[in-house]
């Protein structure tokens, strides 16, 4: 053998045999797996563009994330949607103790104005609130809640596919801010009429005691009133007593203070919570648009058997 001219003893002959044999083998295993790579390289999955942007469609995700889960996914692409999700999820986790007290208040009434609902779709920054898709979500969202009695139930709703709560997730992962349904109120009336400020930072809801001849341009018209004057109730009597009380608590103290004789502060007072339900009660506040007369009164004279029979306002401040 070769290592004989060497004068090696057979151990030491054995042992250089095992080595050559192992740097043969090492060095053969070493081309294949390099082999395997490129071949690897070579069928890795790229994704389209219309897949791309199909998943971007769809989820609302930036194109390279899109891009990511879909080779992650290998083209799959209710895989590539899962991944988005989770990452999501991820994302809302690390982001829950933070405030999102920006974001955009969208009221809706159905078809036929008896079913009314606002939502505050709320982002952490007011550059998010201004995006357009953003915006657009919060419509899409605020024509669904509609339908649903409260927010629980809104949430756990379909959303193409997912459920609301879910869609919110997602969509803090592709935002990268916390997305969250900040408020949610709902009204049914015999005629609904909304009104959302300049902005999306408040709206209101007006329900009318009828559909009658001007009642669309009625009901816009006090939802502008309760997003402007923001009134505590709709009359005095749905004022709380707990609210009456304090406010009686407030006035007395100050005629007892102004030196007022006792005899006469109860009088006084009649005459304070009249005014106090002329500035705080909506149909009883002077009208926006004309200050000689009071909602009630314009309302009336729209028709004269038309009344405001409710409200709901929602705004972020």
């Amino acid at each position: 053998m070769i290592f004989k001219d060497l004068n090696f003893s057979n151990n030491e002959e054995i042992f250089f045999l095992v080595c050559a044999k192992f740097i043969i083998f090492a060095t053969l295993n070493f081309k294949l797996n390099k082999q395997i790579l490129i071949i690897k390289k070579n069928s890795m999955y790229t994704p389209v563009a219309a897949d791309v942007a199909k998943l971007r469609n769809t989820t609302g995700a930036g194109m390279m994330d899109c891009k990511k889960a879909l080779v992650e996914a290998e083209g799959d692409f209710e895989k590539a949607i899962e991944i988005l999700r989770k990452k999501g999820q991820k994302v809302a986790a690390n982001r829950a103790d933070r405030e999102s007290t920006e974001g955009a208040v969208i009221a809706k009434v159905n078809e036929d104005n008896t079913m009314g609902a606002i939502i505050a779709l709320n982002c952490e920054t007011d550059f998010v609130a201004k995006n357009d898709a953003f915006v657009e979500l919060a419509h899409e969202l605020a024509e669904q809640a509609v339908f649903y009695a409260n927010k629980e139930e809104f949430l756990a709703s379909d959303f193409h596919g997912t459920t609301v709560a879910e869609k919110l997730v997602e969509q803090t992962g592709v935002i990268g801010e916390k997305i969250e349904i900040g408020s949610f109120e709902r009204i049914e009336g015999p005629f609904l009429g909304a009104y959302i400020h300049a902005g999306n930072k408040i709206a209101a809801i007006t329900s009318l005691s009828a559909n009658v001849e001007g009642a669309s341009e009625a009901a816009k018209a006090v939802s502008m009133q309760v997003a402007a004057m923001n009134p505590l109730a709709l009359d005095e009597t749905q004022v709380s007593q707990e609210t009456i009380d304090k406010e009686l608590e407030i006035e007395r103290d100050i005629l007892t203070k102004e030196g007022k004789p006792a005899n006469i502060i109860d009088n006084i007072l009649k005459g304070k919570m009249q005014r106090f339900y002329k500035d705080n009660t909506l149909v009883h506040q002077a009208f926006i648009k004309d200050g000689s007369q009071s909602v009630a009164d314009y309302v009336k004279s729209v028709n004269g058997d038309l009344k405001v029979v409710g409200f709901v306002r929602v705004s972020l401040a």
